[in-house]
């Protein structure tokens, strides 16, 4: 009975990380008017598999370390109900960010949860200061890192840009517009002349024009754009899977293959279900962004996530990648710093929610058994 609850829990949680994550490595895909939305999410959903199915030979060390090894005691860590307090409490927690259209770290979320359900099955046996180097730290400084890396890139890209020539097109709108020549009271008349007007950035899809050693620079920037987007989403199956299966392998619940294909397929269907609130907010609160700019900040997430999962670190990558987006529109005046208060807000109350319902969780589950 408790190995289906466990399933179901991890199920609920992958679920719940697709729907938040993955449109984030397409995010700059949708935002510049790259592509629609429906061919960003399958993109991401195709190369997010990739990345899934990639983890099983790849991360490791990430599978240990969100086993729950070294942060709570050894016996705890082979709990059913350890597993299942913690896939409770971090899919609960991302599921209510998702409602809200929040775009939450599930690492954060698990983090929180292993401590609530680690404190309320041994209290003071929970480890902090391992807590601290190897889970909190990295989620502190991933971001700024991404904001920094970000900013360089793209500002070594757009030097890149005008020394081989390629320019940046902006657009004029032409058209009729209807003004009125008398007004009755009640009725109106109005006649049609020709207007034009220089369009704002978001308004106007910006172009590069140009070649170099007589490659295109429109069609090549967007196919290294999709690349860029699609390696983001590679990265983060590749990061966020065996953080998700660790629960199911360590307690023996499923064999490692089988854990790998339900987490995959569990995250595909929330990506493509329930991810549209959250694709507004990263693709249109937080900065304007054309393709270029859009390549450099995808460049950025999927050099940091990628080398952090190699070397098991539990970087979020909505962290880095809402980092990545807000070093490129800081150097290019675009960030939109209001609408992004409320989503730095949402990652503080992340981990001691998690936390909270993880140990309302462990707390039941004790009842019960």
């Amino acid at each position: 009975m408790m190995i289906a609850l466990l399933i179901v829990g991890v199920v609920l949680l992958a679920y719940a990380n697709g729907a938040n994550d993955n449109f984030k490595g397409v995010t700059s895909l949708y935002g510049s008017k790259t592509c629609s939305y429906r061919t960003a999410i399958t993109w991401a959903t195709v190369t997010t598999a990739a990345g899934s199915i990639a983890a099983l030979f790849l991360a490791s060390v990430l599978l240990k370390n969100f086993s729950g090894k070294g942060l709570v005691p050894d016996e705890l860590v082979l709990s059913p109900v350890f597993a299942l307090s913690v896939a409770f409490g971090a899919g609960g927690t991302v599921l209510l960010a998702t409602r809200l259209g929040f775009p939450i770290s599930t690492t954060h979320g698990l983090t929180g949860a292993m401590v609530g359900a680690g404190m309320t099955a041994v209290g003071g046996g929970v480890h902090f200061t391992m807590l601290g180097k190897q889970f909190i730290l990295p989620l502190l400084l991933s971001p700024m890192l991404a904001l920094v890396t970000s900013g360089v890139i793209y500002l070594f890209l757009k030097g890149l840009r005008k020394a081989t020539g390629i320019r940046e097109e902006t657009c004029v709108c032409v058209g009729g517009k209807w003004q009125p020549v008398s007004d009755a009271g009640v009725s109106c008349m109005a006649s049609e002349s020709l207007a034009w007007e220089v369009g704002t950035t978001p308004e106007c899809e910006r172009r590069y024009h140009g070649s170099f050693l007589g490659i295109e620079a429109k069609p090549t920037m967007d196919t290294l754009h999709f690349l860029s987007a699609g390696a983001v989403s590679f990265a983060r199956g590749l990061n966020d899977t065996p953080k998700i299966a660790a629960l199911l392998l360590v307690a023996g619940a499923v064999k490692p293959q089988w854990s790998l294909f339900i987490i995959a397929t569990a995250m595909a269907a929330g990506g493509i279900i329930q991810a549209r609130r959250v694709a507004h907010t990263m693709s249109h609160k937080l900065t304007d962004m054309n393709a270029g700019q859009g390549f450099a900040a995808n460049l950025s997430t999927a050099l940091l996530v990628t080398t952090a999962s190699l070397h098991g670190l539990p970087v979020s990558t909505t962290h880095v990648s809402v980092g990545a987006l807000l070093g490129m529109g800081t150097v290019t005046g675009q960030a939109k710093w209001k609408s992004v208060i409320p989503v730095l807000a949402s990652w503080v109350i992340t981990l001691p929610v998690a936390a909270a319902l993880a140990a309302l969780a462990a707390l039941a589950l004790i009842s019960l058994n």
